[in-house]
């Protein structure tokens, strides 16, 4: 159903799109809007270490490990759909000892990674 492949250039547009996206940003730790600039020079430097999710050949997340650390996004159009799962699950069978840094209020990502076996080792607290 559905496919990774390795992050191109092509996709660079539609990782920048949906991390900026309103639906999707409110779920990472980062909250900045990113402007194209910052992110093709971000996605030189990393953007091998990034999936792309297709669904019949069409882009619908992104899945990316960057020291461990994974970052995952799916389309909102897709989500409930077990996209983000199916990438998650991929990408940790290549990487087991990836972690996920989730904000303790984004109970749709806890909730993901619970379901894929990840378990809760430390709190992160800080100053507001």
């Amino acid at each position: 159903m559905y496919e990774l492949e390795k992050n191109a250039k092509q996709y660079w547009d539609f990782i920048l799109d949906l991390r900026n996206d309103s639906r999707v940003k409110a779920g990472f730790i980062q909250q900045h809007h990113i402007k194209e600039k910052e992110h093709y020079k971000y996605m030189k430097s990393f953007g091998e270490n990034f999936y792309i999710c297709l669904d019949k050949g069409a882009p619908v997340g992104y899945i990316g490990i960057i020291s461990d650390d994974i970052r995952v996004a799916t389309h909102p159009d897709h989500r409930g759909k077990g996209v983000a799962k199916f990438m998650v699950n991929e990408m940790t069978a290549l990487h087991p000892a990836a972690v996920a840094k989730v904000k303790i209020e984004n109970e749709a990502s806890l909730r993901l990674f619970k379901s894929c076996g990840f378990v809760k080792k430390y709190y992160i607290l800080e100053k507001e």
